[in-house]
């Protein structure tokens, strides 16, 4: 019965300890930009945008794909930071889990 309990506790201060990672990352914001920084996206750790920014020199009237692929890469870049950074801190809780997406 003592080793439960020194289980459900050791559980507990890992919940609180997980709890406190995703906060942190939660917390961070991630940039993206497009080949020649014309585009930079932000985003925080939970995946949402929080800014956009797109140089004059990327509006091309004639040209709307290229825009739109400068945002995308600019988008795909930073939330591929975001990825990584969960895996980082957050990957140590689920080693040897297969869970999909961590």
């Amino acid at each position: 019965m003592r080793n439960m309990g020194n289980m459900m506790k050791q559980m507990k201060q890992m919940q609180k300890k997980m709890a406190e990672d995703q906060a942190d990352l939660n917390a961070q914001s991630f940039t993206g930009t497009s080949p020649d920084d014309l585009v930079t996206a932000t985003f925080t750790g939970e995946r949402k945008m929080t800014d956009l920014s797109i140089k004059p020199e990327a509006i091309d009237p004639d040209d709307p794909d290229m825009l739109a692929d400068l945002v995308l890469a600019a988008v795909n870049e930073a939330l591929t930071k975001v990825d990584e950074t969960t895996k980082q801190s957050l990957g140590k809780y689920t080693q040897g889990l297969n869970i999909p997406g961590m």
